[in-house]
């Protein structure tokens, strides 16, 4: 009976530490998460925002992820900004119209927002107020659309969303054209959400979708004999770089499904392996 409660210790032990493994491989994975800056959410723009728009993609103003660019225009014009999004993130673009006076209008206005990734291919909404209509005495209209998870690589049939530049057009689709050319604010920010480790695929795209990216890229190579200097990120490119996280919250699986494989293969072998030695059994048998 004592050898047998002495191998019943054993196997709580056994249990135990196997278990305190697997906490102390999560807190390092979680550590590493705190740790990993392409880990968390992009970091808010504390710095101004643009107060100009393009009005040509070429000439798209820069947005970086959560800051706000304004714009003053007129009622007609084609309203453009560019911002990066990352594999694994989802990206959502909020707009805002400060109309003018009621007095200067007589009719409804319909006002719109696209988004286009980096090969200028229209990216459809999963949800939002992509296009709306203002009432005469509206002040402000205001529109959003929230994209699909970007994703890594895509078959070139597809027209997915990939890591890249995205461009944000705003302008106004049904307006009569005597109250063209009135005064418009605008208000236009871009933010984007980290999905994890469960839009992941097994694929890569050798370059983002970001205008010159490959012109620039062989200009690096070219010449390897001159001094480096410093680069600088284009527009519409994450200050850290592209996919510069090892990170993916597939690991928490991966080390959680280990820890339970083992502590299920310390059990499994406790209940099979018997109880020992019957007592009633002879030493020298």
């Amino acid at each position: 009976m004592r050898t047998t409660t002495r191998r019943t210790h054993g196997v709580r032990r056994a249990l135990t530490g196997a278990l305190l493994a697997g906490l102390t491989l999560l807190t390092s994975a979680g550590a590493a998460v705190a740790d990993d800056p392409s880990a968390s959410a992009s970091p808010a723009g504390d710095e101004a925002g643009p107060t100009e728009a393009g009005t040509t993609f070429r000439t798209a103003t820069a947005l970086k992820p959560d800051q706000t660019g304004t714009a003053q225009a007129s009622t007609g014009d084609y309203l453009y900004w560019v911002f990066p999004a990352d594999a694994g993130q989802r990206p959502t673009v909020e707009a805002t119209v400060k109309l003018p006076e009621n007095a200067a209008r007589r009719s409804t206005s319909t006002w719109q927002i696209d988004v286009y990734d980096g090969l200028r291919r229209r990216q459809a909404c999963m949800y939002g107020h992509q296009t709306r209509k203002a009432a005469a005495d509206a002040a402000t209209v205001e529109l959003s659309c929230v994209l699909r998870p970007v994703r890594a690589w895509s078959e070139p049939w597809a027209n997915d969303p990939l890591p890249g530049s995205y461009y944000v057009r705003l302008t106004v689709v049904d307006l009569p054209a005597d109250e063209l050319g009135l005064p418009v604010g605008a208000e236009v920010k871009a933010t984007v959400k980290e999905q994890g480790g469960a839009h992941d695929v097994d694929g890569a795209l050798s370059e983002p979708l970001v205008p010159g990216v490959s012109v620039a890229a062989a200009g690096d190579t070219g010449d390897a004999g001159a001094s480096a200097a410093p680069r600088v990120p284009s527009a519409g490119e994450p200050e850290d770089g592209w996919a510069s996280g090892w990170w993916t919250d597939r690991w928490l699986w991966t080390v959680g499904g280990g820890v339970l494989a083992a502590l299920a293969a310390v059990f499994g072998y406790s209940l099979t392996r018997g109880r020992g030695r019957p007592a009633r059994v002879p030493q020298g048998v």
